[in-house]
């Protein structure tokens, strides 16, 4: 069985002096990690804030390109920097973790076809198009009053990736955003961390409609780890707590400086009070691939964490350690090991796969 993480936010942590060989106090990935969880690869996606101006988006995105290369060259070859399935696979033959590259918004294209081209020929082989606001891509399910759906240049991206075999991303992106993906994307499309709103009404979330039409194409839901999306009870836990609100500065503070020993503390007392809330069980985790494998089918779901972007996770899912849990969880509610294997990264593989071999088709 391939176990593939579609997304992680470990750039980030790389970027926050988090070194990825050594098994990490208040990380919830890193080398040693993921061994534990028999995790085989995952994609780290090169998250840029959506408050950033174009132009300092497009510089980050390439700085934590290369800190995640000097990650993975320091790794002294327990991980390699794969750019499709058959790589990973390769990878994990020879007994490597297979990095692969995803980007988590779309400004640092700014509105330049040939940036979009050159993150492809750096190794990003997903974009999700936007972040918690509108860009020049397509709105955002936090704001979506831009352009009611897609740009006329997001039109041109969605068909420049097309073209690339480059995977589209919706998570993030609005309802209209969404289906107009659908419509002007002749390739699958994969929501890499998202969730079911039918189980929890965050905008974030996906509705049975838009499960319907995702799988139609032939594309993927990667279920969020985030009890935010899993549980609307943990939602307003988090709410009352205050925490988030007292936590974001001190985050602010530990990212302006995250050599300080004093500002990491105190960044992660924050993670502490975090992981103190009555926290969902991992088996939501569950819950929500059972609705996507009821609504979409068993050749439309994976498991796409955000971990290193969410600050607080399910009991029971604290880090990547803990990914065999899930599997195990779905044997005790019948799933078989091919609909298991599927779930596990068979299907996002399929999709990627599709991807590239389409775009190779039309050189």
């Amino acid at each position: 069985m391939f176990v593939l993480d579609s997304h992680c936010d470990t750039p980030s942590q790389i970027h926050r002096l988090c070194n990825l060989a050594i098994d990490n106090d208040h990380s919830q990935v890193d080398f040693p990690k993921l061994a534990r969880g028999g995790v085989d690869a995952a994609f780290f996606a090169l998250y840029t804030p959506a408050g950033m101006s174009s132009d300092a988006a497009t510089g980050y995105a390439f700085r934590l390109l290369a800190e995640v290369n000097e990650a993975v060259c320091a790794s002294n070859g327990a991980a390699s920097v794969v750019h499709s399935p058959a790589e990973a696979l390769s990878c994990r033959k020879a007994g490597r973790f297979a990095v692969c590259i995803g980007m988590e918004n779309g400004s640092p294209v700014q509105d330049s076809l040939p940036l979009l081209r050159q993150f492809y020929r750096c190794g990003v082989r997903y974009m999700t198009l936007c972040h918690s606001r509108d860009n020049m891509i397509c709105d955002s399910c936090a704001q979506g009053n831009t352009w009611h759906g897609l740009s006329p240049f997001g039109l041109e991206v969605v068909r420049e990736m097309n073209r690339l075999g480059m995977m589209i991303d919706v998570s993030h992106i609005s309802d209209e955003s969404f289906y107009d993906v659908i419509r002007y994307s002749v390739q699958p499309v994969v929501a890499t961390h998202s969730c079911c709103r039918a189980l929890a009404r965050h905008p974030r979330n996906m509705t049975d409609d838009m499960l319907r039409a995702l799988a139609a194409g032939g594309g993927v839901i990667q279920i969020n780890f985030y009890p935010v999306f899993l549980d609307d009870g943990f939602a307003e836990i988090l709410r009352t707590s205050g925490i988030m609100e007292r936590g974001d500065l001190v985050e602010e503070e530990f990212i302006s400086d995250p050599s300080d020993p004093r500002k990491r503390q105190a960044w992660y007392m924050v993670l502490d009070e975090l992981a103190a809330l009555k926290r969902p069980s991992f088996k939501r985790i569950a819950d929500h691939i059972d609705h996507a494998v009821n609504v979409a089918g068993i050749d439309h779901v994976g498991l796409g964490s955000d971990f290193d972007g969410i600050a607080v996770t399910p009991e029971g899912m604290e880090d990547a350690g803990c990914f065999s849990r899930i599997f195990d969880e779905l044997y005790s509610r019948g799933y078989s090991q091919e609909d298991v294997e599927k779930i596990a990264g068979g299907n996002f593989l399929r999709v990627w796969d599709s991807c590239l071999a389409s775009a190779a088709a039309r050189i």
